[in-house]
């Protein structure tokens, strides 16, 4: 596959938020990233902006409480520019989050998707090796029923043989029923690692912030 034409050149934090008043003001699109605790989205958003410690990695799941954003300047082959900020939302389904706490993640969360007028894309995170828990099915089902525009990144793909990545993104499409929710919809192989699935997410990228 030919390497993607957005470049990213710059990345850099901008603001927490645990609610709209929050929220970083601007027109800039946003692109979002959401999965499980510890499903690597913190390595995933580095190895993207090429820019390790952007994202704080943690061994701890669950470490991610507020809604980051990063301002991001990619750079295509005609030297113009695409300015949009990258948002990292908290994990969900840690077993030891109360469920107090998990009511109200799910509040300012779903506040996030449903108001959040410059956001163009979700990228949902599951993590390669195991089929989606029912919290990946039922993060993947809301977004598609209100509308919003869903990339599955199914992270941690060094971590099994290559011979093997197509069966389990096979087990993950019909898991999370992707051809009856979201037909034609597609699933990306991800490694942080080696940087496996970077050009293609760049692309999707790319294509949605130039729609």
């Amino acid at each position: 596959m030919a390497a993607s034409q957005l470049n990213i050149i710059n990345a850099s934090f901008v603001a927490s938020a645990v609610n709209a008043s929050q929220y970083p003001e601007g027109e800039l699109s946003e692109i979002a990233f959401i999965g499980r605790s510890n499903v690597g989205k913190s390595s995933l958003i580095n190895s993207l902006c090429r820019r390790n410690g952007l994202a704080r990695t943690s061994s701890t799941p669950g470490k991610t409480q507020t809604i980051n954003y990063f301002r991001i300047t990619g750079k295509m082959p005609d030297e113009s520019r695409l300015e949009f900020m990258l948002v990292d939302l908290p994990g969900y389904g840690y077993a030891k989050r109360g469920q107090a706490a998990r009511a109200s993640w799910s509040k300012f969360i779903e506040e996030y998707w449903l108001n959040s007028a410059r956001l163009k894309l979700v990228c949902q995170l599951i993590d390669v090796r195991h089929p989606p828990m029912e919290s990946d099915i039922n993060v993947y089902r809301w977004l598609v029923e209100h509308g919003l525009n869903v990339q599955v990144v199914a992270t941690k793909a060094d971590k099994i043989a290559k011979s093997r990545v197509h069966q389990h993104l096979q087990v993950i499409n019909k898991n999370i029923n992707m051809a009856g929710l979201n037909p034609g919809g597609n699933i990306i192989a991800y490694s942080a690692v080696n940087g496996g699935g970077r050009d293609e997410l760049l692309d999707v990228i790319k294509n949605i912030l130039l729609k």
